[in-house]
């Protein structure tokens, strides 16, 4: 009996509403994974119409075209003697579903639907899909004529089912579920479901890459199995990068890595696992069995097919690897500069255009800039054709071939200097030097100055993680300017110079620094903290630096400038989400701009609480001078004059 199966999985750069390209993409996925000889291929979530399509969900047409896609794949020669597992959308009785479509020989073997919609920060699932809530039960999907005339079948299982081989059963999770805390992993493993495939839309936070890879890994190592991540890839159309990442995993090791940044718009893993390895290593673990023994089982959809074949003794099996990580400043690197490729090529723009202030956050800009351009020279070296042809139509030159980032930076970015009477020669010679070594022409946000613009690549960037990133660009793309516009101060430079100096600063000007406002803006944004909980939440962690009094100060500070200044956010121009506390937060974070700025009952509340705390500190410390002047022979006592 055959024991190794080859499966695959993979990243496809997707883009909302682009079903010729998205269809090719899913054929050429297909065909690739084929070529290494897998017979199970898992594609990302909803890959045939793009994961961003947001409200276009709601239109008949996207429905329409999504079916119209999955007919091509059915009938495509391609897709033949291997099970596809596609993801799109499905309206079942009326209601729209996120599904995956599971399909082998032009047969639909399965439909399932997403159980555990996404629906905070960016993610509004609930908002165009309905969760299928019926655990492990099954209805009977009518397929659409265009699919029956095709299929020669009427009706589908529809529903939480599983799907088994001759020689395996398979599972499907997707996105969100693996993030849930009764994940359906669990008990499809205790049920004997060895292979898991999870189909995302994982979009690229800072050091997210380690949370994705603990939850795969996790799920294997405490109940054995097989797991399979898919993801989507690039910008599909808003200001979500999503960054790959697809694995391959197995009893809690890794087998296959997928890149996390890349240019390519089709990349397949696939790995070659033993079965036998995956029942030797449960059958070790007492616990898990006897849970398995009181699972309620999966309904089953069983078909005439194997993952193995029987001539596969001599042939290898993969072997574990070591994830490699990207430090944060790589990621500012990687990440904002494959969304600005996929907004260029695609918005089919010439370049870009961006003032350079002699600044941290301009100086930010234009190294993404460079980094992108790196990244096209280093694609076009390895052979990455589509690149190629995306770059000369931007050029509009068919014979084109980029060599030399700088050269290609001078033709796709333009930069220049926008003085006004209060700038400096200091900022006005940075901004030269850097337009000079990265070969374009030549945090503080005013409404509509420094956010007028088209895009923007730092915005969900806090200033610490910029500033450690423009380091990074200092020492990888030797750049020596940037050391200098790092240790310069931070100033808008919208005040009148003194003797030719400026004299305005920006953290003089916030009455904060920086570093305090990234932490008011995670505790404001990720934990969800108020007046009176950030006070109560900064006094432990500020205790070694500040009074309790001068930490209110601080909170009341920030909360009034906050509700000042919070109408901006409603005109801020599309920024790359890095991070949950992206100022840019109008689209998902739907709070109010205007607000009683003086906040009456929550600065009270804080103020009683200082008053409190003083009282206890002055309490305390008149204990502690009553007790030394109990003591037999205090200090003090000495120093008092002796009788004669």
């Amino acid at each position: 009996m055959g024991r190794k199966v080859t499966v695959a999985t993979c990243a496809l750069n997707q883009w909302a509403l682009d079903f010729e390209g998205n269809f090719q993409r899913i054929l050429k996925s297909i065909q690739i994974a084929k070529s290494k000889g897998a017979r199970y291929r898992l594609g990302p979530e909803l890959e045939i119409c793009g994961y961003g399509c947001w409200d276009h969900y709601h239109e008949s047409d996207t429905l329409l075209h999504s079916l119209q896609v999955l007919a091509a794949l059915l009938d495509s020669p391609v897709t033949q003697d291997i099970i596809c597992d596609v993801g799109m959308p499905i309206m079942h009785r009326n209601v729209r579903y996120n599904c995956r479509v599971i399909f082998l020989n032009r047969k639909i073997l399965l439909i399932r639907p997403k159980m555990a919609l996404a629906n905070e920060g960016n993610y509004r699932e609930l908002r165009w899909f309905t969760p299928w809530a019926r655990s492990r039960q099954t209805e009977e999907y009518v397929l659409p004529r265009m699919l029956q005339d095709l299929t020669k079948q009427k009706i589908v299982p529809f529903g939480d089912v599983v799907l088994a081989t001759q020689d395996t059963c398979v599972g499907s999770e997707i996105c969100e579920e693996l993030w849930t805390p009764r994940s359906p992993h669990v008990d499809m493993g205790l049920d004997g479901v060895e292979i898991i495939t999870n189909a995302s839309g994982s979009h690229h936070v800072l050091r997210k890459a380690h949370t994705r890879v603990d939850l795969v890994t996790m799920a294997t190592s405490k109940n054995g199995g097989i797991y399979l991540l898919a993801n989507q890839k690039g910008c599909d159309g808003d200001r979500l990068y999503y960054d790959g990442c697809a694995m391959i995993a197995m009893n809690g090791s890794i087998f296959a890595q997928g890149t996390q940044f890349s240019l390519d718009d089709v990349e397949v893993l696939t790995a070659t696992l033993d079965l036998e390895d995956i029942r030797s290593y449960r059958a070790e673990i007492s616990s898990r069995n006897l849970e398995a023994t009181r699972v309620s089982p999966y309904p089953r959809v069983t078909v005439e097919f194997a993952l193995s074949v029987s001539e596969d003794l001599l042939k290898p099996v993969s072997e574990p690897v070591e994830w490699t990580y990207h430090r944060p400043e790589e990621e500012i690197s990687l990440g904002p500069a494959c969304w600005l490729w996929d907004f260029l090529r695609r918005s089919k723009q010439a370049g870009f255009f961006l003032p350079l202030s002699g600044g941290v956050d301009s100086a930010a800009s234009a190294c993404i800039v460079y980094s992108m351009c790196c990244l096209v020279c280093d694609a076009v070296k390895s052979g990455n054709q589509q690149v190629l042809t995306d770059v000369q139509n931007l050029v509009d030159e068919s014979s084109y071939t980029p060599q030399d980032p700088r050269e290609l930076c001078g033709r796709l970015l333009t930069t220049c200097y926008m003085a006004s009477e209060n700038s400096s020669q200091e900022t006005h010679s940075r901004a030269t030097e850097l337009a000079q070594l990265i070969g374009s022409l030549l945090g503080y946000l005013t409404k509509y100055d420094c956010s007028s613009a088209d895009i923007n690549p730092i915005g969900g960037i806090s200033k610490m993680d910029l500033r450690a990133f423009v380091q990074f660009c200092a020492e990888r793309f030797q750049l020596p300017v940037l050391q200098t516009i790092l240790s310069a101060p931070a100033t808008a430079e919208l005040e009148p110079l003194a003797d030719g100096q400026v004299s305005q600063m920006d953290e003089e000007d916030m009455g904060m620094t920086y570093t305090e406002l990234s932490i008011f803006g995670k505790l404001r944004k990720v934990a969800k903290a108020g007046p009176y909980s950030m006070f109560c939440k900064l006094l432990n962690m500020w205790r070694h630096s500040c009074t309790p009094r001068q930490v209110a100060e601080k909170v009341k500070l920030f909360f009034s400038k906050y509700s000042m200044n919070r109408h901006k956010m409603t005109t801020l121009t599309p920024a790359y989400h890095a991070e949950n506390y992206s100022p840019d937060d109008n689209r998902f974070d739907l709070r109010p701009f205007l607000y009683n700025t003086r906040w009456p009952w929550q600065f009270l509340c804080i103020d009683n609480q200082v008053l409190q705390l003083e009282r206890e500190a002055m309490q305390t410390r008149g204990e502690q001078i009553l007790e030394l002047l109990r003591e037999p022979s205090p200090v003090w006592k000495q120093l008092l004059p002796k009788d004669p």
